[in-house]
């Protein structure tokens, strides 16, 4: 089995000026197409709550439910490293709270390390992952897991006093001892001053060009959502249009009765 990338890997490519490549994924069969294409990192994010399950945010997603999907997209993956992201509430409460669930996606799931969102508010906790040995990949600006608080899904950090919060976020994030930092939704300027602040790497989501990296949706990118595609995401495919038409095709084949045809009929 190839070695899996780890933290020591993400800050040599950080040192050498090398962009970070990271992905959602949220199964087996992903995953290692993903894996095959050298995708630095797979985070399993609690963006499934939406794109695989259904609902209308992240808020509902499990616990249980991560680490179901966190399990299937290691078991995919043989170079990636694999991130859980930790659901609403199932790290806020308190560090002891946080120790404990994401202890168990080290233990049961098979991840590398943990996604927590926030930035000073959080940092504690941060540390006292980062303490007990578990890795953490800090995220600040859109927040969706503060979606209702944060009014939806709006650019953060666009006038000087949330700005200056921001900048102080992501210094209390590397401070606690996360070994990168997710930037979604932020202006390029003040992407660009974070990352330049900084001393982890930083990766960016609707955050510009000047992060040390870059992660999206896996679904956005492939084209499986006709009713929306976000403004930060380049669709570099449509296989939804193609899934479509092949599940037609097979439809319209079965009621001719074309399907199954001899080849794929045993005697």
């Amino acid at each position: 089995m190839s070695r899996k990338t780890g933290i020591r890997d993400i800050h040599k490519r950080y040192r050498e000026n090398q962009k970070i490549t990271a992905l959602t994924a949220y199964d087996a069969a992903m995953a290692k197409i993903a894996d095959d294409c050298d995708v630095d990192i797979l985070l399993v994010g609690d963006s499934l709550g939406m794109t695989v399950l259904g609902y209308e945010n992240t808020l509902p997603v499990t616990l249980e439910q991560s680490l179901h999907h966190t399990a299937a997209v290691a078991r995919g993956t043989q170079k990636a490293m694999v991130i859980g992201d930790m659901p609403f509430l199932t790290y806020q409460i308190s560090p002891e709270q946080a120790l404990r669930n994401s202890g168990r996606y080290l233990q049961e799931a098979g991840a590398a390390g943990v996604k927590l969102e926030g930035g000073e508010a959080i940092a504690p906790t941060i540390g006292r992952l980062v303490g007990a040995g578990i890795p953490v990949l800090g995220h600040i600006g859109i927040l969706p897991q503060s979606v209702l608080a944060q009014g939806g899904y709006r650019v953060q950090g666009r006038d000087p006093e949330t700005a200056k919060q921001l900048l102080a976020d992501a210094k209390a994030v590397e401070q606690a001892g996360a070994f990168a930092i997710v930037l979604e939704g932020i202006p390029r300027q003040l992407s660009r001053e974070i990352t330049e602040s900084l001393d982890i790497p930083t990766i960016g989501i609707g955050a510009g060009p000047d992060c040390d990296g870059q992660i999206q949706v896996v679904h956005d990118l492939l084209g499986m959502f006709d009713d929306f595609t976000p403004r930060h995401a380049r669709r570099y495919a449509e296989l939804g249009e193609l899934i479509r038409q092949a599940l037609r095709q097979y439809c319209q084949e079965v009621r001719d009765q074309q399907f199954p045809g001899p080849e794929q009929t045993f005697e």
